[in-house]
């Protein structure tokens, strides 16, 4: 198995014991939770609370990191077209904390940022996260749930390759393909707004 700082995971629909099982196979030994609402209705074994309970039975801990690296900002600044600004919020002071927090936690223990959707180029912990942690030279992991562990380098290549631009990652101008390739899957699958109905007098006629 290629050597990881830290690793990735969505958790989707799986049963509680499989997803278990998942962590232990890569190792892990904390989880990092990065969503910005850890609750689940429909699976409700990975409601925070829940999830807590079922970790530390297991041997894994615990740490709630969505307000600072969660996919959904509060700020609205942090919108673009109603669209969560992933490059935005990566310069923001806020997470940037949260990634020098969670960088200090991968060099004590084998980490895993957990969120909720299967596919790591579905979701902000491969297009913000584990994207802002290369740039800082560290090497993540997306955990899939065929029991592989995919490095996030793969990763890229094939979101480079969703966007016909599947290229070798050193050669000219891949850093700018790479870049524009991050921009369109975020504008396709980020956080939207909900648009709020109007209230207005004019609008009740």
């Amino acid at each position: 198995m290629p050597t990881f700082d830290l690793f990735s995971v969505g958790h989707s629909n799986v049963a509680a014991d499989d997803f278990v099982a998942m962590l232990k196979h890569a190792g892990v030994d904390m989880i990092a939770d990065i969503r910005s609402m850890p609750h689940s209705r429909r699976h409700p074994w990975f409601s925070k609370k829940n999830l807590e309970i079922l970790l530390e039975r297991s041997g894994v801990g615990y740490l709630m990191m969505g307000d600072t690296l969660g996919g959904r900002p509060r700020d609205e600044g942090l919108y673009r077209e109603g669209i969560a600004d992933y490059e935005t919020m990566a310069r923001t002071p806020l997470y940037q904390t949260g990634l020098d927090r969670l960088m200090e936690l991968a060099r004590r223990g084998r980490v895993c940022v957990m969120c909720a959707e299967r596919e790591p180029l579905d979701c902000h912990r491969c297009l913000l996260v584990a994207r802002s942690l290369a740039e800082r030279g560290l090497s993540a992991g997306h955990i899939l749930h065929d029991g592989s562990i995919e490095p996030h380098a793969l990763t890229e290549q094939r979101l480079l390759a969703l966007y016909g631009k599947s290229c070798d990652l050193f050669a000219s101008g891949q850093r700018e393909a790479l870049t524009a390739a991050y921009r369109r899957r975020a504008s396709d699958v980020a956080f939207r707004q909900k648009i709020r109905a109007s209230t207005s007098a004019a609008d009740k006629r």
